[in-house]
């Protein structure tokens, strides 16, 4: 019978070997043993940061609980779970506060589009992933940031509420400088003295790709049809008053819509942008929301109505009175007032069935304004031998002859008259009426070019006079800010006209502060993303649709009345 083997002797004692610790050991589920029966659990590992043979590393455990903050209530769906939540770090590891940040791409980073989970869809604490610019809602373990950091690896996260960066799985705070552009693109934010300096002498800022662009003179995105919001907003950020209430003013308590477009504005005069470029799609989806889908991004729609909409709306979100006049910002700016008169039509047979006004009363009433419409002339039908009235010109003082008090309008059976209050608006908006209705209830365009200068338009024929407010024959003088026009592109050669055509719509703006120190004025045209300069003498040669023009203030020390 053969000899078994014996067993290795050690090659130390086992009393010399160097003790190590064991990990924690299982606590037995026994129901029929006191807590206190049972021995303590050894204390835990010291932490430990090592460097592997691979490079990785790990990264020491700190203690377990919420963040100090009381801002993670995106990690309450974890309460009444079994099993214990995994520790998150408050603070990085000592030498490692850097870490992860390198991964950050800029170029990727959009957050003009609507703050929405691309996971879940909600708009609850979103955070943005700074590596590849998708949305996510939450960034507590079970949450969809969580797994987007675990399954792909990107681990660093801005919240676009609260503007703070964090790094998952693990969970921590990151406080660096290196990031402050990042969040100045989130939420710009201007002092006073920087609003000041946006009407002084315009200085070109650069974009990541290096393309060079003036701030407020950049292009909005066109995503599908909503060129006619474009040229809305493009015009509306260039009113002073308006433009510095949306920088300079806390609005976070106020509706989204008001919010939004304080974003936008902010964003279009950002000069530490990473794009050339703005997309209004945020606005967009709230202005869908509250209008219900009258005005979107995928339907054309007219200009003037969704000025008239906007304004109205921005208005009573910003806690205006429906009744009582210049209640908000939006009133002071664009709200003035007209006198109406108005005489009932009649006919009678002993008069040949001419149309008599003496026998009928005249009513007035006072009727506030916003924006003020201007009727053309009918376009002709044929052309005369010389061909001069292929397209049709008239003066703007030729069209404001309405509001003169003494150019009656016939309404059915209703005359009327009109004439201006003082004191005008600081920004007057004028509306041409170039579309209208005909039997078949197809819309026809006027063609009708209107002329006039940019500079220097007097009011004061069209005001009533009133000395308490406004020095007679004295001018009331307006300049052009804004002009907003159409142009009909024909789908089909074949087509006839206003049955086939695309509406294209542009906005030209003045640069604020381009005609002072006897420098040329110098204007903007923009038509979605495609900025340009274009001569102020060719902006009376397409066809104005929406004007903008302010009022000029007088000039202090140059005698009663004098202005600049």
């Amino acid at each position: 019978m053969a000899k078994r083997p014996t067993k290795r002797a050690a090659e130390e004692p086992l009393e010399e070997a160097v003790a190590v610790s064991s990990p924690l050991p299982k606590r037995a589920r026994v129901e029929d043993v006191a807590d206190e029966d049972l021995p303590p659990p050894p204390p835990p590992p010291p932490e430990v940061v090592a460097n592997g043979a691979n490079g990785s590393h790990v990264r020491a455990a700190t203690v377990a609980g919420q963040d100090s903050e009381g801002d993670d209530e995106d990690e309450a769906e974890e309460d009444g779970d079994e099993d214990a939540p995994p520790s998150r770090q408050v603070a990085p590891a000592e030498g490692y506060s850097d870490l992860y940040l390198d991964t950050i791409d800029r170029a990727r980073l959009d957050f003009d589009f609507e703050k929405l989970c691309s996971v879940t869809l909600s708009n609850i604490n979103v955070y943005a992933c700074l590596v590849c610019g998708k949305y996510f809602s939450g960034r507590g373990p079970k949450t969809s940031a969580y797994f987007h950091a675990l399954e792909v690896g990107h681990h660093v996260y801005i919240n676009m509420g609260t503007k703070k960066v964090y790094v998952l799985p693990e969970g921590y705070e990151v406080k660096s400088t290196g990031l402050e552009d990042i969040k100045v693109v989130v939420d710009p934010k201007f002092t006073a003295d920087e609003v000041k300096a946006l009407d002084r002498q315009k200085q070109p800022a650069w974009d990541l790709a290096g393309r060079k662009y003036i701030p407020g003179y950049v292009g909005l995105n066109n995503i599908k049809a909503n060129d006619y919001l474009n040229v809305v907003i493009q015009s509306l950020a260039h009113v002073a008053p308006l433009r510095n209430f949306c920088m300079l003013e806390d609005l976070s308590t106020r509706p989204q819509l008001v919010q939004r477009f304080s974003t936008l504005v902010r964003k279009l005069w950002n000069s530490r942008a990473f794009k050339s470029h703005v997309s209004p799609h945020e606005l967009i989806q709230e202005i869908s929301l509250r209008s219900g889908k009258k005005f979107s991004l995928s339907e054309q729609a007219d200009p003037v109505e969704f000025l008239s909409w906007f304004l109205n709306n921005l208005h009573l979100s910003l806690g205006g009175s429906k009744t009582k006049p210049g209640s908000s910002i939006i009133q002071r700016i664009f709200q003035g007032h007209l006198r109406v008169e108005s005489q009932s039509i009649t006919a009678r047979a002993d008069a040949h069935d001419r149309l008599r006004f003496e026998d009928a009363e005249i009513k007035t009433q006072e009727s506030p304004f916003m924006v003020l419409s201007l009727d053309l002339p009918p376009a002709p039908l044929f052309q005369d031998n010389s061909k001069k009235n292929i397209i049709p010109q008239v003066p703007l003082t030729t069209l404001l002859q309405k509001y003169s008090g003494v150019q009656a309008q016939e309404r059915l059976n209703t005359r009327l008259r009109y004439r201006l209050l003082h004191p005008l608006p600081p920004f007057l908006i004028m509306h041409v009426k170039r579309f209208a209705s005909n039997k078949f209830l197809q819309s026809q365009r006027n063609p009708t070019i209107v002329t006039f200068n940019p500079r220097s338009l007097d009011l004061s024929p069209y005001i009533e006079p009133n000395p308490s407010v406004h020095p007679l024959n004295e001018p009331v003088v307006y300049d052009l800010v804004a002009n907003i026009t159409h142009e009909g592109v024909k789908v089909r050669d074949d087509s006839v006209e206003g049955e086939a055509e695309r509406k294209v719509w542009r906005a030209h703006v003045r640069e604020s502060g381009g005609a002072e120190g006897g420098k040329a004025e110098q204007w903007w045209e923009m038509q979605d993303l495609f900025v340009e300069k274009v001569n102020a003498d060719l902006l009376s040669t397409k066809e104005a649709y929406v004007m903008i023009w302010e009022r000029r203030k007088a000039t202090k020390g140059k005698g009663k009345g004098a202005v600049t």
